[in-house]
């Protein structure tokens, strides 16, 4: 529909991107009840992968618990005898870590991936059941961000990333234990600087998690304007703009680099935390652990262990600088995916109860009013009827509303006051998805996939027959270019039906409106960007496809405005005439005025209506 038929937005309303940049920041316990609906499927993939993690951990630490024994036992003490069981407990031990090691990394790593191709799904399936509102507030690459990119992360929640981080909280507390066996006073010094470095990384976590989040709000947003310069090539080189959209590009490139910056600034202090940590902690150990042993507190082999053990106590609490990045990572990612799945569906509403079967097409408009926002209306107490097999033509300047009212009749939004009725139901409470398999809309910019010509037909019935595609194709005069082509209609079209014609592409939208047989058809400027011949070519297509439908024309040719059961001229969101063409022609108003304004009757009023309506001839009328 025409974009000038909506007014501005203005200023004073917050879009959508105002309202998520104004938002809490995400909180993991926000969060959580999405992340158990993701593991409640897999909770016994998990719980197997768990149990493997013990096993695995447990068998890591069996070569530092051996080293005691092998220090005061067999070097200290001579005893040969305990050496092959040792070597073989450690050559077990290393075996088991290594096959759960592969074992998980297989289960959790393709787990992962499946999760992520379900989430997509999932939330290109909800966002194509939004309403059109919805797409109004929100940039295409945007979008196309939030489904591909914000779910990247959600692997380390069911990847290795939460195993890494369970596991090494696990090996940590069998370590500590360990460790207090071995010397309380060093464990307890050890334990407090510890305790201090998690409470600064819990901070420190709480506050990159919002650069994550800012991070894959501005990479949406570059990727948005990357997708429209990319879509809209031939405006930016019509326009000589390439160093324009460059500079944009660059900015907002820029932008995400700054937000990068101050990710790794945050990585690096925490980094740096983690290895100051490191020394003091071995510095003590060094310190306390050589007046032990000196002190016959603690064997040689027994403080070679506690070093052992520490090391891994402490690793895994460095490691969560990388993990609980990953994680913070994901969450805030999971964050945004929540946030489109929480966007409320077209037939969510309580009121949308009735499902169609079919209609015969009766539409009325009972006083209809409607508003993009509160308080400034721009549809004004409507009432009309259009019955089935009629035409109703709609005429205006431009941003009078027509496309606004068309856009009612689509279920695209919904009225604000008032009531539409299908064969008397209240639009309303009709379920949308049932509704429109009744709807046939042609366009005035026609949209075609990157398909073949069959392909793009079949979009609207997809099991349709051969022989109905053909008939479809032969009434709009699509087989007479499309079987020209070597591959007839298996050739394909391009992005946007780049390869073919405006005429073509037209052609190929009509056939396609014919073979879903709606009952109620939509044909906003349909011939507009089409030649005298090639409009000509398809008119009879055009008037098949009317025939015994409810019929809404907007600024069509002159002959179907000629033709209508009833024209209605909109201004400024009201209708201010209405009537048939020779009604309105003669009563010299508005209609009259649009009309020989712009095809210059002024001099030519002795012409009766009628007289000369060819459709050779014929001007094409911009009302």
């Amino acid at each position: 529909m025409k974009a000038v038929d909506r007014p501005s937005r203005g200023t004073g309303r917050a879009t959508t991107a105002d309202l998520t940049a104004s938002r809490p920041k995400p909180q993991l316990k926000k969060v959580l009840p999405e992340v158990w609906k993701l593991v409640k499927p897999r909770r016994f993939l998990l719980g197997g992968s768990f149990l493997l993690m013990i096993l695995n951990r447990a068998s890591g630490l069996v070569l530092p618990a051996s080293t005691k024994y092998l220090i005061d036992n067999v070097m200290g003490r001579h005893e040969l005898s305990l050496l092959p069981v040792i070597v073989g407990v450690v050559v077990g031990a290393t075996a088991l870590q290594g096959i759960t090691s592969f074992t998980l990394t297989q289960m959790l790593s393709k787990e992962g991936q499946r999760l992520i191709a379900e989430l997509r799904m999932k939330v290109q399936a909800h966002i194509g059941r939004l309403p059109v509102a919805f797409y109004d507030e929100n940039r295409t690459g945007t979008l196309v961000a939030r489904i591909m990119t914000d779910v990247e992360g959600v692997r380390n929640l069911m990847g290795t990333g939460v195993i890494d981080f369970f596991g090494g909280v696990l090996t940590a507390l069998f370590a500590f234990g360990y460790l207090i066996k071995l010397s309380v006073q060093m464990t307890v010094v050890t334990f407090v600087i510890l305790l201090l470095f998690g409470i600064i990384l819990q901070r420190a976590f709480a506050t990159i998690r919002p650069i994550f989040r800012e991070r894959a709000k501005i990479n949406a947003e570059v990727t948005g304007r990357l997708t429209e310069s990319l879509g809209g090539v031939r405006v930016v080189k019509g326009y000589h703009a390439e160093e324009s959209e460059a500079r944009t590009f660059a900015r907002g490139v820029d932008r995400l680099l700054q937000n990068v910056i101050s990710s790794l600034t945050a990585q690096s202090l925490m980094a740096l935390a983690s290895t100051a940590v490191l020394g003091i902690v071995g510095a003590l150990v060094m310190y306390l652990g050589a007046h032990q042993v000196v002190g016959g507190a603690l064997t040689t082999g027994g403080y070679v262990t506690y070093v052992m053990f520490l090391a891994f106590m402490i690793a895994p609490i460095v490691q969560l600088v990388s993990i609980g990045t990953q994680l913070t990572e994901a969450v805030a990612g999971l964050d945004r995916t929540t946030e489109i799945l929480s966007e409320h569906e077209e037939d969510s509403e309580p009121t949308r109860v009735t499902a169609l079967t079919s209609i015969h097409g009766d539409v009325v408009f009972r006083d209809v009013t409607f508003s993009y926002e509160p308080g400034k209306p721009v549809l004004h107490g409507l009432s009309f009827e259009s019955r089935p097999g009629t035409v109703t033509a709609l005429v205006g300047s431009s941003g009078s509303g027509k496309s606004t009212m068309i856009s009612l009749i689509c279920g695209f939004h919904t009225v604000t006051g008032g009531h539409i009725l299908i064969d008397g139901v209240d639009l309303s409470t009709i379920r949308l998805s049932s509704y429109r398999q009744q709807l046939g809309v042609v366009l005035q910019e026609t949209f075609l996939f990157d398909g073949t010509i069959r392909e793009n037909i079949l979009f609207s019935r997809p099991g349709a027959t051969e022989e109905q595609i053909m008939e479809a194709c032969r009434i709009a005069r699509v087989d007479e270019f499309a079987e020209r082509f070597p591959e007839a209609y298996d050739t394909i079209v391009g992005e946007r039906g780049v390869k073919l014609s405006g005429g073509q592409r037209q052609r190929i939208s009509i056939a396609r409106a014919i073979l879903a047989d709606p009952r109620i058809l939509i044909l906003d400027e349909a011939t507009s960007s089409l030649d005298s011949e090639s409009e000509a070519m398809i008119q009879n297509g055009l008037n098949f496809l009317m025939q015994g439908r409810t019929t809404f024309v907007i600024a069509h040719r002159l002959s179907t405005i000629r033709r209508a059961d009833q024209i209605l001229v909109v201004e400024q969101g009201s209708i201010v005439e209405r009537g048939t063409h020779e009604s309105l022609y003669q009563l010299q108003g508005r209609y009259y005025d649009l009309y020989t304004r712009q095809h210059g009757l002024e001099t030519n009023l002795f012409l009766a209506p009628g007289e000369g309506d060819t459709v050779e001839d014929e001007p094409v009328i911009k009302l």
